[in-house]
């Protein structure tokens, strides 16, 4: 890879709170080829504060002078979704590539506009859904390819998003309301079956079943009943293209059994994949092969190849987001095309407006 240091420019990095610092600033400093040149916040104030807290040179209050920086090569989007549009759009008509954090819209017609404007100002839009850089996925998803269980026949996975049960935590309370974007379904549950189609393949069908099982949770700072609009259990099945039948159960809260249980079932043997907790983006994940036949199931380690961070540990939050970081880098410099784009994200974002026509239809829908 050649040695180029990539100068980023981060909307939305602004207090430690902030998904930018909790996530992206470690991510950064785990790896080589980036420093952070500029930074954009909601006002001037937030902005030179955050700026001193993380070292920054340029600091600003207006999105578009941040894009339009001399200094800054490939613009970061680190906001609320509702704002994604915008400032996305902002950077592409500077002639800026972004990384825009996942979801990339507020819904599907958003998704399909800044594809558009990525597609016809011929500059690349690059999407968060860090999941398909982990190691772990990435060998998972060549496991299958190579044929190392069969033919895929049937695929079930169960999952938890650790949150949006009874209780909610006082950031996240935005995300109750469906009308901004923000939801189990679009973020937790989107990167988990993005991560499962990516190994597997698209769903030439699917059906679903959507509902709200806790419409009154509890704030956890002050104890206040809040209305929920969001769904909080999500049950898909379906055919996928290349044949095999597929089961996906994603729930809120937490699970005494089982955060995670995914199984890949093949014509020549078994993948098991389970995780202490269900969020794909970032799981420590234990990958497990079996014979078939009732076999005994043995553990597979990920080979080193795989591992393209050794700064911070698969435990860690931040080192799937590291590792997309890297991939990225190899795309600017070298023309390849490891990390997702806009095009990539328009297909879940499809998928899942597919999903909510067949629960509330009863009918299945095809999104391809």
């Amino acid at each position: 890879m050649v040695d180029r240091t990539i100068r980023l420019g981060i909307i939305g990095l602004s207090s430690a709170e902030s998904w930018a610092a909790r996530a992206h600033v470690p991510a950064l400093k785990a790896i080589t080829g980036y420093e952070i040149a500029a930074l954009s916040t909601s006002n001037i104030d937030s902005a030179a504060k955050a700026a001193k807290t993380f070292d920054v040179p340029a600091f600003f209050d207006n999105p578009v002078q941040l894009a339009k920086h001399p200094d800054v090569d490939v613009v970061v989007v680190a906001v609320k979704v509702p704002h994604h549009r915008e400032l996305v759009t902002a950077a592409l008509d500077a002639g800026k590539p972004v990384y825009c954090e996942w979801p990339l819209g507020n819904g599907r017609q958003d998704a399909e506009a800044m594809a558009a404007l990525s597609r016809d100002a011929d500059v690349t839009g690059f999407v968060g859904l860090q999941g398909r850089a982990s190691p772990a996925l990435r060998y998972i998803r060549d496991l299958v390819k190579a044929g190392h269980i069969g033919d895929v026949v049937s695929t079930t996975l169960v999952g938890s998003a650790g949150a949006w049960g009874a209780t909610i935590d006082p950031r996240l309370v935005y995300g109750l309301d469906r009308k901004n974007g923000v939801s189990m379904l679009t973020v937790q549950f989107g990167h988990t079956i993005d991560g499962l189609c990516w190994c597997l393949g698209e769903f030439s069908e699917i059906s679903a079943t959507l509902a709200t099982r806790f419409p009154m949770v509890k704030r956890t700072d002050t104890g206040e009943m809040v209305p929920k609009t969001i769904d909080d259990q999500i049950a898909v099945g379906g055919i996928l293209q290349n044949g095999a039948v597929a089961s996906v159960h994603y729930r809120s809260g937490s699970s005494s059994v089982a955060n995670f249980l995914w199984e890949i079932n093949g014509t020549e043997g078994d993948l098991v994949i389970t995780s202490n907790q269900g969020r794909l983006q970032y799981s420590d994940f234990r990958i497990q092969h079996g014979p078939g036949k009732g076999g005994k199931l043995a553990d597979m380690v990920v080979p080193e190849a795989y591992k393209l961070v050794h700064t911070c540990a698969p435990t860690d939050m931040f080192y799937t987001l590291a590792h997309a970081y890297t991939l990225m880098h190899k795309d600017i410099v070298n023309g390849t095309s490891h990390v997702p784009r806009f095009s990539d994200a328009l297909v879940r974002h499809k998928m899942i407006e597919s999903i909510e026509t067949a629960s509330s239809t009863g009918s299945r829908q095809a999104y391809l």
